[in-house]
């Protein structure tokens, strides 16, 4: 019978021969709990970060949350499992050129919106003015995914990931323009409770990833969404391919996968065997107007926000209504019963009212909030005949 062990082993040792020299070795990993009795038998510790987000309840959430475009009834538009598969297969692509750690690479990526609320970021905004409301301070949909991962999965005990995936997820930040990027390596998780408290004192804030697989995650963020989501604003005929900057023309193309291609290979071509990922001057320049160019005219267009306003209110009202259902003890609440029910008591202690309301509003999809207010503020058939 095959040893699974040595054959980790034998994966561990191809590391040390293969990997970059600033690539992160399996070997590296940190756990909060160190977990010495568990086998992982043929798997390398980032590749069981990768299974234990795929296997989470929060993972299963991504099918129905929305990436850009909430509301719009159409099935070729992205949602936000396909975003983040997308940035999966890209930053593997380029961490097998730059000779990374792979699993290391899919599991942050895998895991780097899972705290993302329904409707994108109208809906992160919405959340956050209500958090700050209630005085438990911003919300963050990077610091909420490391919430849900480390400390709300499995009942409130958290999945256990090492130390690399949970500062990628934090660290991932794909809107801020960044055309290169060096690691902050000597952190430890008192470092990342204290760059969660700066994150939530000022949103914008700039983390610094403290893997270089972090890094090429945080720029392949952004390759995974700008030219997807110039596609599905043609489709919905909100922009036209003509209208794109010249530079971006000329440099990057028109259409995704050129798009792609072009900042994937010259990603590549300047990061080679170097301690940091960039861009080249030329190509940098031309993402950044693309990036404007979204904004302007896909991401802050008028005409995709025509339920913002129907949305921030029914968002105010669930916030209350659940948090009175705390407050009452109401057991038959939605959020005694599909939140809180497999909760382990160290969640209910450890956290308050407002700060579980936050956690349930953000782990819901939007068909679910929809069908939540639907339920509680819209009237329902009764019966036909009473008992």
């Amino acid at each position: 019978m095959i040893d699974l062990q040595e054959l980790r082993a034998e994966l561990e040792r191809q590391e040390d021969a293969w990997l970059s020299a600033y690539a992160t070795r399996s070997r590296q990993a940190s756990r909060r709990q160190y977990e010495e009795r568990i086998d992982y038998g043929h798997r390398q510790n980032f590749a069981v970060d990768t299974d234990r987000i795929l296997h989470s309840r929060a993972y299963t959430r991504y099918i129905d949350k929305t990436q850009v475009f909430y509301l719009i009834d159409h099935e070729q538009i992205s949602h936000r499992v396909l975003h983040v598969q997308l940035l999966s297969k890209i930053a593997r692509t380029i961490g097998k050129f730059l000779r990374l750690n792979e699993d290391l690479l899919e599991a942050i990526a895998l895991g780097h919106d899972i705290g993302h609320p329904p409707f994108g970021h109208d809906g992160e905004a919405i959340l956050s003015q209500l958090c700050q409301a209630h005085g438990i301070g911003s919300f963050v949909h990077s610091v909420q995914g490391v919430r849900f991962l480390d400390q709300v999965e499995k009942g409130g005990r958290g999945l256990n990931l090492t130390l690399q995936v949970l500062d990628g997820i934090l660290c991932h930040d794909g809107e801020t323009h960044v055309e290169r990027l060096a690691p902050d390596r000597e952190k430890t998780f008192a470092h990342l409770q204290r760059e969660i408290e700066l994150k939530l004192a000022d949103p914008k804030v700039n983390l610094k990833p403290m893997t270089l697989e972090g890094c090429v995650v945080r720029l392949a963020d952004t390759i995974s969404y700008i030219g997807r989501d110039l596609e599905d604003a043609i489709l919905l005929n909100l922009v036209q391919r003509q209208q794109l900057p010249p530079l971006v023309q000329a440099r990057l193309g028109q259409t995704n996968g050129t798009i792609v291609y072009t900042l994937v290979a010259d990603l590549i071509s300047n990061s080679f065997n170097k301690n940091y990922v960039c861009y080249s001057p030329e190509v940098g320049e031309a993402l950044r107007q693309l990036k404007e160019f979204n904004y302007q005219r896909i991401y802050n267009n008028p005409r995709i926000k025509a339920e913002t306003g129907k949305i921030e209110e029914l968002s105010k009202a669930l916030f209350e209504r659940f948090l009175q259902d705390l407050e009452q003890e109401y057991q038959e609440s939605p959020i005694w019963a599909d939140f809180l029910a497999p909760m382990a008591p160290g969640y209910l202690k450890a956290s308050s009212p407002a700060e579980i309301v936050r956690d349930y509003l953000a782990s819901m999809t939007d068909a679910y909030f929809l069908r939540q207010c639907q339920e509680l503020f819209f009237p329902q058939p009764l019966p036909a005949r009473f008992a």
